[in-house]
């Protein structure tokens, strides 16, 4: 009788991952890449760094032809800015706070309807707050005009804080709702669970996770008030005129203004830009916020 034994086998041992490989650098053509990008941003960048450079000239040596690039900096032009820009710095930072406070005030409810406790109809809703930024404005200028003249709030700072709010609004609204949107439902089911009301499950719980985003959209708002034109052009004159209006009447048909220009442009953007870089990694995070699912 002959005895069939079969062999054990045993189980072949896991396959070693291949070795990763280091990228291979780009060579020429990472190089040129790279050359080309800091060609475009220096592009981008110079005529800001112009601006600067030219608002420490005197009028001549910024008309000068050839351009003046030796010269013995001064801050005559910023002195007679700062001296003359008081009232339109103080008209722009009331319209741009005030505005922004309420935008958020009115959007932060809006956006959490609109994405946790979905409304009816809700893509109606949202088309209908975009649709307002489709309109040119060129094209209500003459009816706001009119109305304002009607209830006797032309030159007045409130009817631009109006004016304002109204303009960053939808804008707002879209851009919260998408921050909301990325909350999970956990959260609200174990506020509810701890018997959070509505009002204290925002404030307490969905406003503080969303902050960054919130923040993202404040800068926004006050950049797009502080640097509107077109309102404060046509519905202001004198009590209610704004830094972009300020900046305007720097420009002289007679005369040399280049470098008084200059001066008050970089005032006039130095708000702006210090609010970006204070609140810098508020912004990143609030414009990322949702990227990466």
């Amino acid at each position: 009788m002959t005895a069939t034994t079969t062999a054990s086998r045993t189980p072949a041992a896991p396959s070693s991952p291949p070795p990763l490989r280091r990228p291979r650098r780009g060579g020429a053509g990472g190089g040129l890449l790279t050359a080309l990008t800091w060609i475009l941003a220096l592009g981008f960048f110079f005529p800001v760094a112009w601006m600067a450079m030219t608002a420490f000239k005197q009028e001549n040596q910024a008309s000068s032809d050839p351009p003046t690039w030796f010269f013995s900096p001064t801050l005559d032009q910023f002195r007679a800015v700062i001296g003359e820009s008081g009232s339109y710095v103080a008209n722009s930072a009331i319209a741009t706070g005030v505005s922004t406070v309420l935008v958020l005030l009115l959007g932060i409810p809006a956006a959490y309807a609109l994405s946790i406790r979905p409304v009816e109809k809700v893509s109606d809703v949202l088309f209908f707050f975009i649709s307002t930024k489709m309109l040119p404005v060129v094209a209500v200028i003459v009816p706001i005009y009119v109305i304002a003249g009607q209830l006797k709030v032309l030159d007045n700072i409130w009817t631009l804080v109006v004016l304002y709010t109204a303009m960053n609004l939808p804008i707002a609204v879209w851009m919260m709702r998408s921050f909301f949107q990325e909350i999970p439902a956990e959260v609200l089911e174990a506020a509810a669970v701890d018997g959070a009301g509505l009002m204290k499950t925002l404030r307490s719980v969905l406003i503080p996770m969303v902050a960054p985003g919130i923040a993202a959209t404040a800068l926004i708002c006050v950049i797009f008030a502080w640097n509107e034109f077109f309102f404060a052009l046509n519905l202001t004159a004198s009590r209610a005129a704004t830094v972009p209006i300020f900046i305007v009447s720097t420009m002289t048909s007679e005369g040399l203004f280049l470098a008084r220009l200059c001066a008050a442009a970089l005032l006039a953007s130095l708000p702006v830009i210090l609010a970006g870089w204070i609140a810098q990694k508020q912004l990143v995070r609030g414009l990322s916020m949702g990227a990466i699912k």
